[in-house]
């Protein structure tokens, strides 16, 4: 017995000790003890290269003609959720076009398109459970498509109108729906990471079967908020997906001007998330990918980090001139050549689950629905000013009170020189 406790013995030392110390007088109690690392001593002076490895590899499922790379990979998706994938993403493309047109003729005072990233948002909603809250930057407009936001609110959110679930007291394209689980948009960069992560730590608490997911722009990870977020939801072991969307540019600010290292997922591990990188043109790989992080992130009750890797086509809002810091064949070449809409339609044709005349038709009848909800979004009035001081506190305090009567008393005696008739009474 005692020579069958000595084999055990030694076998355990095997396993702690590295290769090279055996035979020498340190013990396993001489190994590091520090409490913030687990590590080994080492003898050699040697500082780490942060260009150590190849880069993180890019996840992917088809190529950019529609074929399935490895069968064992394809989500084998319902013709029917294939092409309600297609249709959002090309309905999101439509109403882009034309809010982008109407901000250029004055109709609205700003937009942000979607061009080239909708593959992002239309693979990643499809992997999410409806109860699943989403926070989003300002480019995720898909997600909210995708799970039924009438396109007349859309509208009735950019012209801020008496519809516009706001009251017309935010920025266009700041959209927020509590029915769909999805929290309205704020214009500060990365606010929403650390209360994603709130409201996921919330959510571990109560024991709830949902996730947490968070959106936001590889230069959004730049901002202290996101180290916040990333470190507090690994040390409280929360359930959320960050999904980041690299689309190449932090405004005008390319990302080799961003940063050094391998890019956003390389930083998972070292905040203690599980991280993989994604072709986001991709509509089946960020599907796999996110439908993987969200069942595990619920299960296991920790985070997980996604970078999809994209190309933001259009300008970054109405307030940007990207030709002044990009040319125009390299939008061209990702407008042609690699784009998430023309790769799924690929995948659809290859199946024959799609053809040139569904396609006019599709298309024709997109954006008659499109141009129906821009109209009515025009014909509306806009909401009334007194709204301008409710919704702040649930009981109106008597400074408030008092500002709303003044403004009253100031349209009454000053009301020609204002457009009164274009608000509700």
């Amino acid at each position: 017995m005692a020579a069958l406790r000595a084999l055990r013995w030694r076998r355990r030392l095997l396993g702690l000790v590295p290769r090279r110390l055996l035979g020498t007088a340190e013990s396993p109690e001489e190994r590091p003890q520090f409490p913030g690392a687990s590590a080994e001593f080492a003898e050699r002076l040697e500082f780490i290269q942060p260009n150590v490895l190849a880069g993180i590899p890019v996840y992917r499922v088809m190529d950019r003609q529609g074929h399935v790379l490895r069968p064992s990979e394809d989500p084998q998706l319902p013709k029917e959720q294939v092409l309600k994938l297609y249709k959002t993403m090309t309905l999101l493309n439509t109403m882009d076009r034309i809010l982008y047109e109407s901000q250029r003729q004055g109709r609205i005072s700003f937009y942000m398109t979607n061009y080239g990233e909708e593959g992002t948002h239309v693979g990643s909603a499809a992997a999410l459970e409806a109860s699943d809250l989403v926070f989003g930057q300002y480019r995720e407009a898909g997600v909210l498509l995708y799970r039924g936001y009438p396109l007349e609110l859309f509208m009735a959110q950019c012209y801020g109108n008496a519809s516009d679930p706001g009251k017309g007291r935010q920025m266009p394209v700041h959209y927020g729906c509590p029915e769909r689980h999805f929290v309205t948009i704020s214009s500060p960069l990365a606010t929403q990471i650390p209360q994603a992560v709130g409201a996921a730590y919330a959510i571990k608490r109560a024991d709830a079967s949902r996730a947490v997911v968070c959106y936001f722009g590889e230069g959004a990870a730049s901002e202290g908020d996101a180290h916040a977020g990333f470190n507090f939801a690994a040390t409280l072991e929360c359930p959320i997906v960050f999904f980041c969307r690299n689309n190449g540019y932090a405004i005008s600010t390319p990302t080799s001007e961003q940063y050094r290292g391998d890019g956003i997922a390389a930083r998972g591990p070292g905040y203690g998330l599980l991280s993989i990188r994604v072709d986001g043109n991709d509509v089946f790989a960020v599907y796999n990918a996110t439908r993987e992080a969200r069942r595990r992130a619920v299960a296991e009750n920790q985070p997980f980090l996604i970078e999809a890797m994209t190309y933001r086509i259009g300008h970054h809002s109405t307030s940007d001139d990207s030709s002044a810091y990009r040319s125009v064949d390299e939008v061209n070449y990702w407008d042609k050549q690699d784009h998430p809409i023309s790769r799924l339609r690929h995948y659809m044709a290859n199946r024959g689950w799609w053809d040139e005349e569904e396609e006019k038709g599709w298309r024709k009848s997109s954006r008659k629905m499109v141009l129906e909800a821009f109209e009515q979004a025009e014909r509306e009035p806009k909401p009334p000013p007194h709204l301008l001081f409710s919704d702040v506190y649930l009981e109106m305090p008597p400074r408030l009170r008092r500002q709303r009567a003044e403004l009253e008393r100031h349209l009454e005696t000053y009301g020609e020189h204002y457009p009164l008739q274009q608000f509700q009474k």
